[in-house]
C-alpha cells in the first residue's frame, strides 16, 4: 500500500533525506524509502534522531530506551535494526535477548532505565516521585528522565509510522 520510494520517486522534499541516509553505499533501508511518502515524517525523524544521539545518556542506555520502545510497539524492524546497533556497541547477548523479549535486565542500572521508560508510557508521563527518585538513585539525572521522554516520543513516531508502512 505505502511505496518503497526511490530519490527520483519521493516526494521532492524527501529527496536530501534520502540521499543523506544513502551514503557513499547508496543503500537506503525500506522503513525510509517508505516514511519518504511524508517529508515532514522523515525528516522530522532523522532530526529528532539525530538529536537524541546527542544526548547526555551513554550509548547503551539510549538503545534501552529505544528498544523497549520497539518490543513494546511490536515493531519488528525496529527491533532488527536495534538489535544490530546493540552488538555493534558490544553488548552483551543476555542484555540484547532480555530487551528482545521484554524481560528484565541483568545490569541493574540498565533495567532502572528500561523500568522508568515503561513507567512514563504507561503513565503518559505521570510517574509518581518514587518511580523518579528510584530512577534517579541508579545515577540519572532529572535532565535523563527528560531525554527518555524525548527518546520515547521520537521512537514512538518511528515504530508506528513503520508498521503502518509495512516496513521491512
Amino acid at each position: 500500500m505505502f511505496t518503497a520510494h526511490t530519490a527520483e520517486t519521493a516526494p521532492p522534499e524527501s529527496h536530501a533525506a534520502i540521499r543523506a541516509v544513502a551514503g557513499p553505499s547508496g543503500s537506503v533501508p525500506d522503513a525510509v524509502r517508505r516514511l519518504a511518502e511524508s517529508p515532514e515524517l522523515l525528516n522530522g525523524f532523522l532530526a529528532m534522531s539525530a538529536s537524541f544521539e546527542g544526548c547526555t545518556l551513554d550509548p547503551v542506555a539510549r538503545e534501552v530506551v529505544i528498544m523497549t520502545v520497539a518490543a513494546r510497539n511490536d515493531c519488528h524492524i525496529c527491533v532488527a535494526m536495534h538489535t544490530g546497533k546493540l552488538r555493534a556497541l558490544g553488548a552483551p547477548t543476555g542484555l540484547i535477548t532480555a530487551l528482545r523479549e521484554q524481560q528484565s535486565l541483568p545490569d541493574s542500572d540498565l533495567e532502572a532505565i528500561r523500568n522508568f521508560t515503561l513507567r512514563v508510557l504507561a503513565t503518559a508521563g505521570g510517574v509518581d516521585d518514587a518511580t523518579l527518585e528510584a530512577f534517579l538513585a541508579h545515577g540519572y539525572t532529572r535532565r535523563n528522565a527528560l531525554e527518555v521522554v524525548f527518546g520515547i516520543g521520537t521512537y514512538t513516531m518511528s515504530t508506528l509510522a513503520n508498521r503502518l508502512v509495512r516496513a521491512t
